[in-house]
């Protein structure tokens, strides 16, 4: 749970609570025995049981980040990068301007 709550990759997970490839190796084997789907099916039972279905609680995030080409191990041909970064600072030149490229 720690990892979830932080965010943080499963190498930084503290000592304190183990190895953590042998906690990555138990998640991995959990969520593969559907462990995660069977805990939250009864959570949701149990609250409907009770009348305590509160929807309002529901969130879907559709962030998607995208690394930089450098952190991606892009290999660009540094005049072409250049080029490109030209263009795109014309581009967004002409949008500011609020005129289009032909």
């Amino acid at each position: 749970m720690w990892r979830f709550r932080t965010g943080s990759p499963w190498r930084d997970v503290p000592q304190s609570y183990g190895s953590w490839s042998t906690i990555y190796d138990r998640f991995r084997m959990w969520a593969r025995g559907g462990i995660f789907r069977t805990l939250m099916e009864a959570m949701i039972a149990e609250a409907a049981a009770r009348d305590d279905v509160d929807l309002s609680l529901v969130s879907v995030d559709s962030t998607v980040a995208r690394a930089h080409h450098h952190a991606a191990g892009m290999v660009v041909d540094p005049e072409l990068l250049q080029d490109l970064e030209k263009v795109a600072a014309e581009e967004k030149g002409l949008h500011q301007r609020g005129k289009t490229t032909p």
